[in-house]
């Protein structure tokens, strides 16, 4: 489904189906370099159990028009205007990584009419390193390399995908390919950036769920405590 906002056209995953006012819904925000498809499986889910679901390519992103957001805050203050544009009184919000930041700022500023919220792999502050940015902004296929690679626990990074012909660090590096170099770049400086994650949490009104990998490299179970705390 394609809408505008500010004048750009903004793509939104919804399975194909109309938006319903009188149903749940839910928002899938994607990570730094991603876009919608990386909540394929989870939006038609949901989709089939009776949920609107949007998936949304953010500015810059995938399907989306328009340049790549600078900072979560104006992320989130999009996001919200997705959301209305849809006609969607209450929401569910789910973010990964980046996309988790996004979720926690909307949820904050959404209050009751935010349902439930989700972030996975998140923490708060979440820095990003100096060798991480320096790749980012000028060799594109070492950030990637550097990225998906953190991003997989070694099991993973081996190999072994249940469906034959399938490498999950292989489709993670076609994905970043695919979006435009600056997009990851800027995801990763508004991620070092943002730095009211902490006061967002107390502000949260939803009932709140947080999920960690095990092995998780870049967002760290150890780290997560200050953000948990918050909630």
């Amino acid at each position: 489904m394609n809408i505008s906002i500010d004048g750009k056209q903004v793509y939104v995953y919804t399975n194909n189906k109309e938006i319903d006012p009188a149903r749940q819904s839910v928002v899938f925000v994607h990570g730094a370099g991603f876009d919608h498809s990386v909540w394929t499986l989870f939006a038609r889910h949901f989709s089939r159990h009776n949920w609107n679901v949007l998936a949304i390519d953010l500015p810059g992103h995938g399907r989306s028009g328009g340049d790549s957001l600078t900072s979560i805050e104006a992320m989130a203050t999009w996001i919200i205007a997705v959301i209305d544009s849809c006609g969607i009184a209450q929401s569910a919000l789910v973010g990964h990584s980046m996309g988790s930041l996004i979720a926690l700022e909307t949820g904050a500023r959404l209050g009751t009419r935010a349902s439930k919220v989700v972030l996975i792999g998140s923490i708060s502050p979440m820095p990003v390193s100096d060798p991480i940015l320096d790749a980012t902004a000028n060799k594109p296929s070492t950030a990637h390399s550097m990225l998906t690679s953190f991003s997989f626990s070694k099991n993973n990074l081996m190999g072994g995908n249940p469906n034959p012909g399938m490498w999950m660090v292989s489709d993670s590096m076609r994905r970043y390919e695919d979006e435009q170099q600056a997009a990851l770049d800027l995801d990763m400086r508004a991620c070092n950036l943002y730095q009211r994650g902490l006061e967002a949490a107390s502000e949260i009104t939803a009932p709140t769920l947080m999920l960690h990998g095990d092995a998780d490299r870049l967002t760290p179970l150890k780290a997560t405590q200050p953000l948990l705390k918050a909630l």
